[in-house]
């Protein structure tokens, strides 16, 4: 395992993006147990694009443009649904445990929204058809174990970090937890992040 593919990881994942903002939103409103699901949710998502790399139908994502855009506005449409989501809510954060029975639907819930977040923005394919290849050396004979290896230390990578993103979140949520002002200032500014990701994605090449 190369010093180079390890800084390089980490500096994309620690990188602010749509996943590590549902994380920390998750964990200001909901709490640390909840955003380590939301970190994994993430993680999950992020094995489509893997194994299309891996596979090489990274290169048809590439190479289509309709293809391309198809996916890339469904992922702006569903960050635009968050945004509307964000601003929707209402009220204070509940402290309060979770009623038998709905803990296990919510936790369901955040990892499948955690999941698209992810699996729902193309330049994910893009970006590890460009990325994995340059850390196999040509002359491998068998170059897919290198690349799984490869792919599990950056999904092991991005769960560490989106977790610690949940952890200082929670550490703060006691903080805000009560300041109706600060609460919908928060609102605001997450439903913002996700109009702009959104935007930035709907600009987004496959070239």
């Amino acid at each position: 395992m190369s010093l180079e593919f390890l800084i390089t990881s980490f500096v994309i994942v620690v990188s602010p993006g749509t996943g590590a903002l549902y994380t920390i939103a998750t964990g200001l409103y909901r709490g640390f147990r909840t955003s380590v699901v939301a970190a994994f949710g993430c993680t999950l998502g992020i094995v489509p694009h893997l194994a299309a790399a891996v596979a090489g139908l990274a290169a048809i994502l590439h190479t289509s443009a309709i293809v391309f855009q198809a996916f890339k506005y469904l992922g702006v449409a569903y960050l635009l649904y968050m945004a509307w989501s964000t601003l929707r809510e209402r009220g204070t954060l509940k402290m309060s445990e979770p009623e038998e029975g709905t803990e296990a639907q919510s936790a369901a819930r955040v990892t499948g929204t955690a999941i698209l977040i992810n699996f729902l923005n193309p330049k994910l394919s893009i970006f590890f058809l460009a990325f994995l290849p340059q850390f196999v050396p040509a002359e491998a004979a068998n170059t897919l174990p290198r690349m799984l290896e490869l792919s599990a230390v950056f999904m092991l990578m991005t769960f560490v970090v989106f977790a610690l993103y949940g952890l200082f979140a929670a550490a703060v949520r006691d903080h805000v937890i009560k300041r109706p002002k600060v609460l919908t200032w928060m609102r605001r500014t997450f439903a913002a992040a996700f109009v702009g990701i959104g935007a930035q994605l709907a600009f987004t090449s496959s070239k």
